[in-house]
C-alpha cells in the first residue's frame, strides 16, 4: 500500500462501511493519488520540453493528459475524504509514494517522450486495475467504480501513446524488409 503510511484517524460518517475498510481503502486511495499527481506532472514534463516533427500535436496532447490526470487527483482526493479520511496530496508526498519511475530528464525528441509516458501510463493503468480488485474484495463498489473509471481512460491514453510507436516500428519494419529485398536483388 503506502510507503509512508500517514496514519491519520478517520472523521466520522454517516456511509455505511466499517472503519476498517475505510481505512484500508483510504490508504490505498491516497497511494494512488500520490502517484496520479506524479504522473500529472511527468506529463507536464514532457509537454513543455517536447521537440521535433510532431511537438504541436505531442503538446497539445500531453496538455489534455496532464488536465485529465489533474481531474482524476480531484475525484480520488474527494473520495478520500467522503469516506473521512484525509487526503494527502503535496508535491513530496507524491515524489516519495508514488509507484512510477522518476521521468528522464535527458529527452527532447517527441519519439522518446511518447516512449516515456507510456512506459509510465502502463504500471499505473495495471496499479488502477489491481485497485479494482482490492476495492471489490473490500466490498466498496463506489470505489471501484471510480477506479474503473478511471482505469478505462487511462488505457485509452495508453492506446494513444502506442499507435504514435506502433507507426514507427511498423514504418521501421517495412524499411527493413525493403532493405532485404534490395539485398536480395543484388545477390
Amino acid at each position: 500500500m503506502s510507503k509512508n503510511n500517514h496514519k491519520q484517524p478517520l472523521h466520522p460518517t454517516r456511509i455505511d462501511l466499517s472503519v476498517e475498510t475505510r481505512t484500508k481503502v483510504v490508504g490505498l486511495l491516497n497511494q494512488t493519488l500520490a502517484t496520479t499527481l506524479d504522473l500529472k506532472t511527468q506529463v507536464k514534463q514532457a509537454h513543455w520540453n517536447v521537440k521535433g516533427m510532431d511537438f504541436y500535436q505531442l503538446h497539445l496532447l500531453f496538455d489534455e493528459m496532464a488536465t485529465e490526470l489533474e481531474e482524476y487527483t480531484d475525484l480520488f482526493a474527494e473520495r478520500i475524504t467522503a469516506l473521512g479520511g484525509l487526503a494527502v496530496g503535496t508535491a513530496r508526498v507524491a515524489a516519495e509514494e508514488s509507484i512510477v519511475p522518476e521521468y528522464p530528464f535527458d529527452i527532447l525528441d517527441g519519439k522518446a517522450h511518447v516512449t516515456a509516458l507510456a512506459d509510465r501510463y502502463a504500471p499505473y493503468g495495471k496499479s488502477l486495475r489491481e485497485a479494482i480488485d482490492k476495492t471489490g474484495e473490500l466490498e466498496d463498489a463506489d470505489t471501484a467504480d471510480l477506479y474503473t473509471e478511471v482505469s478505462r481512460a487511462i488505457d485509452k491514453r495508453l492506446w494513444f501513446l502506442e499507435a504514435h510507436l506502433q507507426a514507427s516500428e511498423i514504418q521501421s519494419e517495412d524499411e527493413e524488409a525493403a532493405g532485404k529485398k534490395e539485398k536480395a536483388k543484388h545477390k
